[in-house]
């Protein structure tokens, strides 16, 4: 498995990571194991429950790019959103 920090992804990598996310979205769970490194990633559904952008630059962050522009985001983290995702 590699790092899911290492970019670019293939298009089949980002297909694999939403379908895992939105099963796990589904279930009301508050994360997943990415299938391309192993990571453990926070759902949007866990993020958006909890209230507010804590800044750290999770995967699938609900909130706007201002919300994370004022939590200090980094800005290289990868942000793929809340959803839905690719077929």
């Amino acid at each position: 498995m590699r790092s899911t920090a290492e970019a670019p992804r293939t298009a089949a990598e980002l297909r694999a990571v939403w379908r895992a996310h939105d099963a796990a979205s589904a279930r009301r769970q508050s994360s997943y194991v990415d299938p391309v490194g192993g990571d453990l990633v926070m759902t949007a559904h866990y993020l958006r429950a909890r209230g507010y952008c804590c800044g750290a630059g999770c995967r699938h962050c609900p909130y706007p790019a201002a919300e994370q522009a004022a939590a200090e985001r980094p800005a290289d983290a990868e942000c793929l959103g809340a959803g839905p995702g690719p077929g």
